[in-house]
């Protein structure tokens, strides 16, 4: 096992924990954002190149991955990390224990899907691509294999490592997808006999985003031979599976909610709205593009997910964990409400990353933010469970969100079109974010400054209305009104919580006067 690094030696100076954090989260982020980015850069591509109905096929099959990914990890990537910190057994029976598991139940059900393509394609309306079936079958498979291997990486702090590989993967996808799409579909067009052009089938379509999905999900499986060789060193302990299943599971209905919530609206857009197949499949087209415009918020998130997990569960035994825990809150929704001003304030400028056939839901991307900035302090608030084993009162709140997400989407959908699926995840991670701080206050209370961080939200939401409001009044330019505006945002922050951030910056330790960055 890889050793810890210096700075936690004893009789060694120690960081901050918010730079500690910080630190992880801008390098897992600068490999989600980069990563993402280019990911992002397939959106005008796809909608640029294939009518709202066809990438509706990418957005559909893509929200079905979603609800497998979590079903097929069983929870056991938390769990792997709540038991490796435990120190009740070794860490790498620990891993080989998870790997193992994971490796059995996703080969048979990568097998099972191989058998039962045309069913399963006829079931969910694609008869004539069962392909498509077992294709994405092999991209879970292998996804899931690889997160545990990831999540030793993240539990070792080898955050380099981990970004490399990521980078990478996306990097093959994307370049793939643009290979095929672009180039062969362009060279079928010019010359069907070509080299390239013999590469292009028409029948395949959107198929091909899937075909370099799959390969690059190969390619990072390679990369994480040397993990995955250690998972097979270690020992399987049946004694260590029993709890560890059992702490897990509760997190398969927390994940299997919060897709749900997530997701649950692109896979189920073509069956609750109140048109023709082909109709319902172009909306599903344009309000996946137009959530493709809220990128930037769902990036930090995961960046933060990335490294927030393993600080949150290592910093727990400290004295000013919770006072840290309310700080890191603080930090992490200023960040997040100027994600929200960065894309609503200069939204004319995102809006050509999508097709102009999908701009007519550019309504919805605010909602969309803003609903991504709750989930946020869901993700914050959400540490009272994992930290008191109570993960089934975890699972409560997310159940319960996500029968408010079904409720909602049943109801608004068929009224508002694909803006009642916007409003619904908002009104769902409010709720979950209210439930959870109740519960939180209970079981494990901790000082959130709750009036700021909410003053920060209304803030940011007053200027987005406020710059809708000046731009007719002043008759100034959309970005230079919210220039002016995000300049506000950034002033205020600096008045009243930049003495704060100077201050946590400070290194912690004896020896903290020594440090240098």
């Amino acid at each position: 096992m890889r050793p810890d690094p210096p700075s936690n030696h004893p009789g060694l100076p120690t960081l901050n924990p918010l730079k500690r954090l910080a630190s992880q989260t801008a390098v897992y982020g600068v490999s989600s954002v980069f990563g993402r980015f280019l990911n992002y850069l397939l959106v005008p591509v796809l909608t640029y190149t294939f009518a709202p109905a066809e990438y509706g096929v990418v957005a559909e099959f893509y929200a079905y991955m979603g609800f497998l990914a979590v079903l097929l990890m069983f929870g056991l990537e938390t769990g792997y990390f709540r038991f490796r910190a435990g120190g009740e057994w070794p860490a790498e029976n620990v891993y080989a224990t998870v790997l193992r598991f994971l490796v059995l139940v996703n080969a048979l059900f990568l097998l099972a899907a191989i058998l039962l393509r045309e069913p399963i394609a006829e079931l969910l309306r694609h008869p004539g691509h069962p392909e498509y079936i077992w294709w994405i079958a092999a991209i879970l498979t292998l996804d899931s294999v690889g997160a545990v291997a990831f999540a030793r990486l993240r539990a070792e702090d080898r955050a380099g490592r981990f970004a490399t590989i990521k980078l990478l993967e996306i990097g093959v996808n994307v370049g793939l997808t643009i290979f095929f799409i672009y180039l062969c579909r362009r060279a079928f067009e010019t010359d069907p006999h070509s080299l390239l052009g013999q590469l292009w089938d028409p029948d395949i379509g959107v198929g091909y985003v899937f075909i370099a999905n799959l390969v690059a999900s190969l390619l990072k499986l390679m990369l994480l031979a040397p993990q995955l060789r250690d998972g097979f060193r270690g020992r399987f302990q049946t004694n260590l599976f029993n709890p560890l299943i059992r702490y897990s599971l509760p997190m398969v209905v927390i994940g299997f909610a919060g897709i749900i919530n997530e997701m649950l609206d692109r896979a189920a857009l073509k069956y609750l709205l109140p048109f023709d197949d082909a109709t319902n499949m172009a909306q599903l087209g344009i309000y996946s593009a137009s959530y493709k415009l809220s990128i930037l918020m769902a990036l930090f998130i995961q960046a933060f997910r990335y490294a927030g997990e393993p600080f949150f569960f290592s910093y727990a035994k400290q004295q000013d964990a919770r006072q840290t825990y309310a700080l890191v809150l603080n930090w992490f929704v200023i960040c997040c409400v100027f994600l929200f001003l960065l894309v609503t304030l200069y939204l004319d400028l995102f809006q050509y990353f999508v097709g102009a056939a999908y701009r007519e839901g550019l309504d919805v991307v605010p909602v969309l933010l803003l609903a991504g900035l709750f989930l946020g302090i869901y993700v914050n608030l959400s540490i009272w469970y994992k930290l008191t084993d109570r993960t089934l009162l975890g699972a409560g709140v997310s159940l319960a969100g996500a029968g408010i997400t079904i409720l909602l989407l049943l109801w608004w959908v068929p009224i508002y079109g694909y803006a009642g699926a916007a409003w619904a995840h908002l009104v769902c991670y409010v709720s979950m974010v209210v439930m959870s701080y109740l519960l939180g206050r209970r079981y494990y209370p901790v000082p959130y400054e709750i009036w700021r961080v909410l003053g920060y939200v209304a803030f940011g939401v007053a200027l987005y209305l406020a710059s809708l409001w000046l731009q007719p009044v002043l008759d100034w330019h959309a970005l230079v009104v919210g220039t002016l505006c995000l300049a506000v945002f950034l002033l205020a922050v600096l008045l009243l919580d930049g003495p704060r951030l100077r201050q946590s910056a400070v290194p912690l330790g004896p020896d903290a006067r020594t440090m240098r960055d």
